[in-house]
């Protein structure tokens, strides 16, 4: 998730996240839709924020398998940021709280890209439901400004697919949901069909 303008440093107010910190709200609403379940969190997500509104980017990532202290709510969310920015760092992961680690560097600058699917999600990009039963991968959004020309042509060096949630314009945050749900859906629907015998019948 790229945040062309959110802030890198802790110097912003809890009390007026959208106005302080460079639109670090709308990160805070894409982890929680990342993240959060009814009654828990999705352990197998991982989430990297870009974070460009000054100096040198930097990268925050979080770990579902070691998040704690995660709670629905944006002003929970941005304290662990913040929390995360006062440290010094450089290119090296550092620990900020069980699960979140920050350092200095830009999308280009992560490892996970060559380890599976890239899945960039642009408004003009193909239905997701149409990919392969087995779509699961790395997906690259855009705060409300989106992602930079240069952004672009990485995508295009990645052979990222571009592809779309719907024919309507949505919020990041709910792409992450609708996203989610899609890959619940199909995560269940292979559960079911290896619980099914060649005689058409559950073992």
């Amino acid at each position: 998730m790229v945040g062309n303008r959110a802030a890198t440093t802790p110097d912003f107010s809890l009390e007026d996240i959208p106005g302080t910190s460079g639109r670090i709200d709308i990160l805070c609403r894409c982890i929680n839709s990342a993240f959060v379940l009814s009654h828990g969190i999705r352990r197998d997500v991982h989430v990297y924020l870009i974070l460009r509104g000054g100096g040198s980017p930097k990268t925050i990532q979080l770990r579902g398998r070691d998040l704690r202290h995660l709670n629905p709510d944006e002003r929970t969310t941005a304290a662990l940021l913040k929390k995360a920015l006062a440290l010094e760092v450089d290119s090296n992961w550092t620990k900020s709280t069980p699960g979140i680690f920050v350092r200095i560097g830009d999308l280009a600058n992560l490892e996970i890209f060559g380890d599976g699917a890239t899945y960039y999600l642009r408004e003009d990009g193909s239905d997701y439901r149409g990919l392969s039963s087995g779509a699961d991968g790395t997906f690259v959004l855009g705060d409300h400004i989106g992602l930079s020309e240069e952004d672009e042509a990485f995508m295009t060096d990645l052979n990222a697919a571009i592809v779309s949630v719907g024919p309507r314009s949505l919020h990041a945050d709910h792409c992450i949901v609708l996203i989610n749900n899609e890959l619940d859906r199909r995560e269940a629907a292979n559960r079911d069909e290896s619980e099914i015998d060649g005689n058409g019948t559950k073992e």
